[in-house]
């Protein structure tokens, strides 16, 4: 089993991931952009590293990939510098120790085709075609091994569904499933992967259950006594979000399979 993981972005979802692995004995970097940041990960046994991913890379970029696996969640901009810095990030990988790459991306790529979208199965959203960019420059790489791992919406920690919408908001086709998963099967399903060493592979990552957005979303305000917005009875267009190749490849048994249940362990 690999030991040292460098984490690109150490954020809602990178800094738990990165405290999991310390505690099952992993030596881990974290990158942050800001200097105060750097502290609070030196506290929880993290090596930090000070890294801006802009036009150019900012930062001790080469002692940071000196690691055996490299996860990179750093938030999607669309923008051509963002993609230029990647290539870049990509060349120092191929000099570096890295063999294997875990590629933060994200179901928004599937378009809504009103039918189940499976990885191998689906059509392109147009809007997210650099994204799949990003995704190619780093999968289609032979210098290393990439897994891409498709998140749906993400929800847990810092972020209540119940913040999602405010009461004043009219929310349309409010009645398509949703498309969601749970910060911990997040950090659960990365630390399969890295064990079971499931490499050049693509997996959509999300819950099981898909109630539609009205029943999910007016629940979820409800518990935290606030008024829900208001929900238009359509459906116009939707996506179900295939998780069958993750849990047949990974043996992966959810946490938190039913979205509604999960509710409960949301706090104000």
């Amino acid at each position: 089993m690999s030991k040292v993981c460098s984490i690109l972005g150490c954020g809602w979802l990178g800094l738990p991931l990165a405290q999991t692995l310390v505690d099952y004995g992993y030596t881990v970097k974290g990158s942050t952009t800001t200097v105060e940041k750097c502290e609070f990960l030196l506290t929880n046994n993290i090596q930090p590293y000070l890294l801006m991913i802009d036009e150019e890379i900012e930062g001790n970029l080469n002692h940071f990939l000196q690691a055996d696996i490299l996860f990179i969640n750093v938030p999607y901009r669309k923008q051509k510098a963002f993609y230029k810095s990647y290539q870049k990030l990509v060349q120092a990988i191929e000099i570096s120790t890295v063999q294997h790459v875990i590629f933060v991306s994200s179901t928004s790529v599937y378009a809504d085709v009103n039918a189940i979208v499976t990885e191998d199965d689906f059509k392109e959203n147009p809007e997210k075609k650099d994204l799949l960019a990003l995704e190619h420059l780093f999968k289609n790489n032979p210098n290393f091994n990439t897994t891409i791992i498709r998140f749906s919406g993400l929800i847990g920690g810092t972020r209540n569904p119940g913040n999602f919408f405010k009461e004043d908001r009219v929310v349309e086709n409010a009645l398509s499933p949703v498309n969601l998963i749970h910060q911990e099967d997040c950090i659960a399903i990365v630390k399969a992967i890295v064990e079971q060493k499931k490499w050049n592979t693509t997996y959509n990552a999300t819950a099981p259950s898909h109630p539609t957005k009205k029943e999910y979303y007016t629940k979820a305000t409800e518990q935290m006594a606030k008024k829900p917005a208001t929900f238009l009875n359509e459906l116009k267009t939707y996506k179900i979000v295939s998780h069958q190749k993750l849990v047949k490849e990974l043996n992966y048994s959810f946490i938190h399979p039913d979205l509604l249940t999960a509710l409960s362990t949301f706090t104000n």
